[in-house]
């Protein structure tokens, strides 16, 4: 049996189209409330590459269901847990529209804690090729903006950037509980998967009062210590390549924030990318090496 080969370019350009555009017709327009959703195309991208139609994805934190719903639209089977439950009712009311839209496959997603996912779907043990995942960046995020042109109230407000008020969620967690979190929900993961499959996690570094957090960075320590190896490290575009320009897609608050910081004579820049690391498990790449 030969290891999975890497189909990818080292720079991904997903944010061709608006992440809204991506998701028009395709997801219900209530799951756009969910605070960070990984782009479709960046999931297509994945599911495509490192696996055949037919085959398994797994998403241990599926949020609104994106990793489960592009891979029924290419035809392999996905299976998904989501600790949330109105994020997890929003997964299988995607779920539900892809097959009305006449995606095929096999999915099903379900309502849990994924620290246990080894032992809940064991069932599926040896069985998925392919872990597509992002952990939560903390309890909140920048959400959706709306200005004065949209409500008639000075200044903007902002919504739906809260994952949760539950503080048992991860995303609540200080920053060591959540990696020792993601670690179990890692390692729990890459044991349902088959010989050579492979795990994804999409990841950005983020600023906590001003300083830098290399995320992308804890998160491949994180893998390390569950017995997995990185064995890619690419670059997925959060902009928009026009004429060799880059499309800016940043949020507001992000922009507001990075002018803040350059104000205050700090070399900040808004983020335009996020990390796709790739791991395989340290046995299937022992043998490889034999």
């Amino acid at each position: 049996m030969n290891a999975k080969k890497l189909f990818l370019p080292s720079v991904l350009t997903i944010g061709q189209r608006p992440s809204r555009t991506q998701r028009a017709g395709r997801y219900t327009e209530e799951s756009m409330k969910h605070p960070a959703k990984m782009l479709p195309d960046l999931a297509a991208e994945v599911i495509g590459s490192f696996t055949k139609p037919g085959e398994l994805v797994l998403d241990p934190m599926c949020g609104i269901g994106t990793t489960l719903v592009e891979s029924l639209h290419l035809g392999r089977s996905a299976v998904g847990m989501e600790y949330e439950p109105d994020f997890a009712r929003m997964a299988a009311d995607n779920l539900a529209h892809a097959r009305a839209r006449g995606a095929k496959g096999e999915a099903r997603v379900m309502c849990g804690d994924s620290r246990n996912i080894a032992s809940t779907l064991a069932s599926y043990r040896g069985e998925v090729s392919l872990v597509l995942t992002s952990p939560p960046y903390g309890a909140s995020t920048h959400g959706h903006v709306k200005s004065f042109g949209l409500t008639g109230d000075a200044g903007v407000t902002k919504e739906n950037h809260r994952y949760s008020t539950d503080k048992r969620n991860l995303a609540h967690r200080p920053r060591a509980e959540l990696l020792g979190g993601f670690g179990q929900i890692l390692s729990g993961s890459a044991s349902l998967l088959r010989p050579f499959g492979v795990v994804a996690v999409t990841i950005r570094p983020i600023r906590v009062k001003g300083e830098l957090i290399d995320l992308p960075g804890l998160v491949i320590d994180t893998a390390h210590e569950a017995g997995l190896v990185l064995t890619n490290r690419l670059a997925a575009l959060l902009c928009g390549v026009r004429d060799g320009e880059l499309v800016n897609r940043t949020s507001f608050f992000q922009r507001i924030e990075t002018k803040r910081a350059r104000a205050k004579g700090l070399p900040a820049c808004a983020t335009a990318h996020e990390d796709l690391l790739i791991f395989q498990t340290a046995a299937d790449l022992k043998e490889v090496g034999r």
